[in-house]
């Protein structure tokens, strides 16, 4: 199936921040890689359920991987990127719309399994640590709004 062109993946999700002394801290996960087993530390995502609107997607995937709940700032650039499915042996096409975020409530934890450990941690601390260069980079977009102004527009 190596020859065959795939369908491409859709999933949203959340870059989490709450406020922290003079500026603000980001939310991201460890997480074992459902397709590879290779450990990685990434933002909370996934895929949209049937009749979900991005936004709806995101709210509730970080509701789900990291126990809480969020309000909406602004959408964020997409992530685009294409995986190697063990399963299919195959490339996967796929865009992950992220928006950025402010903490509502609730505690963050390892909630649905699919995590192992969430922690919030600045800005750079996170660019630091997350697997992914695309999500290094929707990370360094919200810090950059949050500093730019204030997204909620309150």
């Amino acid at each position: 199936m190596s020859g065959s062109q795939a369908e491409p993946e859709l999933s949203a999700g959340g870059v989490v921040t709450r406020p922290a002394g003079s500026g603000a801290e980001v939310l991201i996960a460890d997480q074992v890689d459902w397709n590879t087993g290779r450990h990685t530390v990434r933002l909370p995502k996934g895929h949209l359920e049937t009749g979900e609107s991005l936004e709806e997607a995101a709210l509730r995937e970080v509701s789900e991987e990291v126990g809480v709940t969020a309000r909406i700032l602004l959408p964020l650039e997409p992530v685009r990127y294409a995986f190697w499915h063990e399963a299919r042996g195959c490339f996967i096409p796929k865009v992950v719309h992220y928006f950025l975020m402010e903490l509502v409530s609730g505690e963050a934890r390892a909630h649905d399994g699919e995590m192992e450990q969430v922690h919030w941690c600045s800005f750079s601390a996170a660019q630091e640590r997350l697997t992914f260069d695309g999500e290094r980079a929707v990370v360094g977009q919200a810090q950059r709004l949050l500093r730019s102004s204030n997204p909620s527009g309150s």
